[in-house]
């Protein structure tokens, strides 16, 4: 523009010379004339008429019109829309200011073109204006261009996933992206007229400069730092940063920053998934083992190692099927082909594992499933032992229910026939006193019955349906009782010891049964000690917080009275300990046991609401452990009806009260018709519980104790006694029954009564006396 100026003034000072000259061609005019007419942009000169004073050919090329003056052209040229911007250019310039604008000509035959408009004043020639119209086209796009490219540029950086910023000397920043702004969360005007690059980060570095981020500086710097928002919160960041010292001494940084914070996230999100992964794999109480393309187990857990009793180390990189059984290749192999031929089978296969150390197999179920792509196969075991062993458990479960059902069917017809044998035995001997003939045979079928009577006996307090009759109280007593009785049964040679606990708490239990129950453990003990030995019987209270498992018994949480019995006998072999409360299991020669002792320990104990343990070792002994539930003081016992028979004795069982007596068993109903008849009873018999009622329907006559069978045909005991006791509520009832009475507890009640079978005829007689005179 100052080259401009002086060519305009000195364009303009020849002029006036020329025009001083009328007529006259000069060398400075054709100077004048050049240099105006080799400038690239049109020309114009006017003075404030708007009278040309000079113009050159491009002006004229541009917008020359004929009968127009060049101002007016220049006009046309830039159309109506642009008429104001023109006035404002050549006022600017009549008050001696230069000023320029850019127009859009849209009317050219090469397309839209762009023109850059100046008016300029002329120093010392008041009012004359200099036009000058330049296109700027070509400059206009190439400016476009590159302002689309910084734009571009600018959104790239402001937008990329990463933070830019550079700072001088002193730290301060000159540059920042949008991304850097968004992380420290303040905008860009104060991040570079407040912070520098210590501002945000944490840890300031040491023997460093105010622009380095790291410890010592340095021309190229990397560092993981934490660095620190606006808010205060912090973030794990990555700052990759190169040092430029310029000629002059001032420096700029270019830093890149990376946030880690969500990489951070992946990371530990993938650690968290890896450790549970691991976690599972490692914890679970399945056996997994994966097996790779060559059939090689490459990874298993510890249950897997534990189970079969190995290392993992012994088990990775070898052919899974070395801990698969022999017998169970073929099934195994065909099962993994079938799983990577992509075939979905949802239930396992029971294969059975080798387990070295104990010379045997371990049945398991085995599941297949692909993974990673289908190279490898995870295989899981799940132990079936456990499950083997209680099913095994059931079925013995099942076995023994079986087994006591028909202890208890057998026992109920025995003492039917032990009932009518005994009873008639009672007649004969009515007959035949001692010194008869017939005496001595007379007793001997009597006592053989009794005999099988006690073994009935045995059956129900296996099947646990015989009559019990508990009563609150001290085990000390039981066993003081029974003491004497002990130290006879068990010989000279074997001491017996016994140890009572203090305090110990009351239990309900029938005395009778429990002296059995001991009976029955130290004859046992004794029977293992043949030669000498010792046998302690201990009592002391018991609670445990958590149930207890004794075989397929569960005792449950509670206070209990134990009682241990312990010998120093031969002990129990293993094999042997899983059978011995099996009924009729017997160890003993034949003819010398029955094999219903420790059954009928288990019985008449489980009964009792009690449970038994046994802890056996060969060649030192064995103790059964004796769980009863502790009971409370006031706790009262069974009902009237439950109080033991009397005991046989000479008093007068005679007596004149009618008597309805039912029975289905001819044999039972036919000798205790005759006994009772034989007392001086009027006796009225029937045959079932239909015929009963008849009877009693019948009599005109009240009756003043009714006798029956509990089962029978067609109607029962019980349902007969509700349908007589409707009619007679203060009717007497005596049950007669080889059951337990236990199946009569909803029904015995007041005038209730029960006479367990088999029972001999004075004690038919003593109980028909009692209940009378009750």
């Amino acid at each position: 523009m100052a080259d401009l100026g002086w060519i305009l003034f000195g364009g303009v000072s020849l002029y006036a010379l020329w025009r001083g000259l009328p007529n006259t061609q000069c060398h400075e005019h054709k100077l004048l004339r050049e240099i105006i007419e080799s400038s690239r942009g049109a020309r114009l000169v006017i003075d404030k008429n708007n009278t040309t004073i000079l113009s050159n050919s491009r002006f004229d090329d541009l917008c020359k019109m004929p009968e127009k003056s060049d101002y007016e052209c220049l006009k046309s040229f830039l159309g109506t829309s642009h008429l104001s911007d023109l006035e404002t250019l050549r006022e600017a310039a009549l008050h001696g200011v230069s000023k320029s604008c850019k127009i859009k000509h849209e009317q050219t035959p090469r397309g839209p073109q762009w023109y850059n408009i100046a008016a300029q004043p002329i120093p010392d020639w008041n009012g004359y204006i200099h036009w000058r119209i330049d296109n700027v086209t070509e400059e206009h796009l190439q400016n476009l261009i590159i302002s689309e490219e910084k734009q571009k540029l600018s959104d790239f950086t402001d937008n990329a996933p990463v933070g830019f910023f550079s700072a001088d000397e002193n730290g301060r920043f000159v540059f920042v992206n949008a991304t850097f702004c968004r992380w420290v969360g303040e905008d860009i005007e104060t991040i570079l007229r407040e912070r520098n690059v210590h501002s945000y980060l944490k840890n300031i570095p040491q023997n460093a400069a105010a622009y380095d981020i790291k410890d010592g500086g340095g021309v190229r710097q990397l560092t993981e730092t934490p660095m620190v928002t606006k808010s205060g919160r912090e973030f794990l960041a990555s700052i990759r940063q190169t040092v430029v010292h310029e000629d002059d001494g001032m420096v700029r940084t270019r830093a890149i920053v990376s946030d880690l914070s969500a990489e951070y996230a992946i990371k530990q999100a993938l650690e968290d998934s890896e450790t549970r992964f691991k976690r599972f794999f490692e914890e679970s109480p399945l056996g997994i083992a994966i097996v790779d393309i060559h059939e090689n187990v490459t990874d298993c857990n510890e249950a897997l190692a534990k189970l079969l009793g190995k290392e993992v180390s012994e088990i990775e990189n070898v052919p899974y099927t070395d801990m698969v059984d022999k017998n169970d290749w073929a099934k195994a192999v065909a099962f993994l082909t079938r799983i990577r031929k992509g075939e979905v089978i949802a239930d396992p296969v029971e294969v059975r594992l080798w387990v070295d150390h104990l010379n045997d197999s371990i049945a398991c179920h085995m599941f297949a499933r692909l993974v990673s792509g289908g190279d490898n196969v995870a295989l899981h075991f799940i132990d079936l032992s456990q499950q083997k062993n209680l099913e095994s458990q059931f079925i013995q479960s099942q076995k023994m229910q079986a087994v006591g059902q028909l202890a208890g069917g057998i026992a109920h017809d025995f003492n039917n026939l032990l009932t009518a044998i005994i009873g008639f035995c009672d007649l004969l001997l009515l007959r035949h006193k001692p010194g008869d003939p017939s005496f001595a045979d007379i007793q001997q079928i009597k006592q053989n019955s009794n005999r099988a009577a006690n073994l009935v006996r045995q059956l129900l307090a296996f099947s646990r349906q015989q009559t019990l009759r508990p009563q609150v109280q001290d085990i000390t007593d039981i066993l003081t009782e029974v003491s004497h009785l002990l130290r006879r049964l068990i010989g000279v040679n074997i001491e017996l010891k016994l140890i009572h606990g203090h305090d110990l708490g009351l239990v309900k239990v029938d005395g009778g049964q429990m002296e059995q129950v001991l009976v029955n453990l130290s004859v046992n003990a004794r029977d293992a000690m043949p030669e000498r030995g010792h046998l302690t019987i201990e009592t002391h209270n018991y609670h445990n917080d958590a149930p207890q498992t004794f075989g397929e018994d569960t005792m449950p949480v509670g206070d209990w009275v134990r009682i241990d019995v312990t010998d120093t006998g031969t002990g129990i072999p293993p094999d042997v300990l899983a059978r011995i409360f099996e009924p009729f299991f017997t160890t003993k020669d034949i003819g010398k046991g029955t094999g219903l002792g420790l059954s009928t320990v288990y019985g008449i104990v489980r009964q009792t609401g009690g449970y038994l343990g046994v802890d056996s070792v060969v060649g030192q002994g064995t103790t059964f452990s004796i769980y009863l539930p502790r009971a409370v003081a006031d706790d009262k016992s069974e009902s009237a009806a439950t109080t033991p028979v009397m005991e046989e004795k000479e008093t007068d069982l005679t007596g004149s009260a009618r008597i309805l007596l039912v029975e289905d068993e001819d044999a039972v109903r036919t000798f205790s018709m005759r006994a009772l008849t034989n007392k001086g009873y009027e006796v009225l018999a029937a045959e079932n519980g239909d015929a009963g009622l008849m009877v009693f329907r019948e009599q005109t006559q009240a009756i003043d104790l009714l006798i029956t069978d509990v089962m029978m045909p067609g109607m029962d005991g019980p349902t007969l006694a509700k349908e007589i006791l409707t009619a007679m509520p203060s009717l007497k009832v005596i049950f007669i029954s080889g059951y337990t009475e236990e199946k009569l507890k909803d029904t015995l009640g007041e005038n209730i009564y029960f006479l367990p079978k088999p029972f001999t005829l004075k004690q038919l007689a003593a109980k028909v006396k009692d209940v009378l005179g009750a």
